[in-house]
């Protein structure tokens, strides 16, 4: 008996399917792959077409193309966007691949090869205060690398924002990504040796009436280490409160009160002595700074390279 058409539905129009018995053709349109990469990605078929410079008409044929080549349904459509299919999504992890491996030997065959380009994006604390300062040793011993930095708190798409190693901060979620853990970093109560001089604190409960600096970024704030020891949060409201853990550092540094903030970011504070540890006992281990990158990406050599100076800075291994 023949087997029929398979039919989907996509934008209010039919489409009919090959079989999973026909053979499809070896290459589908490489503006299809995109369609289908960046309607992924984003839900949202207007979306991809912003993005990919393409009308939303222009996204929805490429996808209906891909399908019908395909012969298989790769989204659910629904009136507030698309989602993935099971075919979908292991579609998805297999060509993102592809594309990236694509855009990373385009941009070797186009490199200068006479000076090579690491292209670094950070979150904005870690870039500033840690990197920054340490990006001429860097230079100095691989001069043979340009260096670029961005530092946001967004997720940049590797092979579209041409980034080799996201520094990033928070807790390590990104399975599709190698992914290296900063050690030995911390979270401490400091402030400036002037305030200590007028309010010395012995105890955590002498905290509670003193001018407290609130960090939004940090993974532990004033309330979960009050609750650690037993104590209800202050009273009165913050001081002072910043979503940039630079700016909480510096505020403290100028005697604004206390900060509960990483004693990574604060190291060269800490060296100079503008910030203290205030009672080292409170302090508690965290894992909040990861370099991120595709797997691929460990074999370029100024990657590689980068990764072995910052472990040499670090004074440590990574976790892996």
């Amino acid at each position: 008996m023949a087997r029929c058409p398979a039919q989907a539905i996509y934008s209010g129009k039919t489409i009919t399917m090959r079989s999973t018995g026909e053979v499809p053709p070896t290459l589908p349109p490489l503006k299809a792959i995109q369609a289908f990469e960046q309607t992924a990605r984003f839900g949202n078929v207007a979306r991809a077409a912003e993005l990919l410079d393409l009308t939303p008409s222009a996204v929805s044929h490429q996808l209906a193309k891909l399908e019908a080549m395909i012969g298989r349904q790769l989204f659910f459509r629904t009136a507030r966007g698309v989602t993935l299919t099971p075919v979908g999504e292991q579609y998805l992890t297999e060509v993102s691949g592809i594309l990236h491996s694509l855009a990373v030997a385009t941009e070797r065959a186009t490199s200068d090869f006479s000076l090579d380009c690491l292209r670094l994006h950070s979150s904005p604390s870690f870039g500033l205060l840690w990197l920054m300062p340490r990006l001429e040793q860097f230079r100095q011993s691989h001069p043979d690398i340009q260096l670029n930095l961005s530092c946001s708190y967004e997720s940049l798409h590797f092979s579209r924002d041409k980034i080799d190693v996201d520094i990033r901060h928070g807790m390590p979620n990104w399975p599709s990504f190698e992914v290296r853990t900063v050690c030995n970093e911390k979270i401490a109560v400091m402030a400036s040796p002037k305030l200590l001089e007028k309010r010395p604190i012995r105890a955590v409960a002498d905290l509670l009436d003193c001018n407290l600096i609130l960090s939004e970024a940090t993974l532990i704030k004033w309330p979960q280490l009050f609750a650690q020891h037993g104590l209800s949060r202050p009273e009165k409201p913050y001081t002072l409160s910043f979503d940039r853990s630079y700016m909480t550092l510096e505020a403290a540094s100028h005697g604004l009160g206390f900060a509960l903030e990483s004693t990574l970011l604060a190291q060269d504070y800490l060296a100079r002595g503008t910030l203290v540890e205030v009672v080292p006992q409170l302090s508690a281990a965290i894992t909040a700074h990861h370099l991120v990158f595709p797997k691929a990406h460990s074999n370029f050599p100024r990657v590689r390279r980068f990764l072995e100076w910052m472990q040499a800075e670090l004074g440590h291994d990574f976790n892996y």
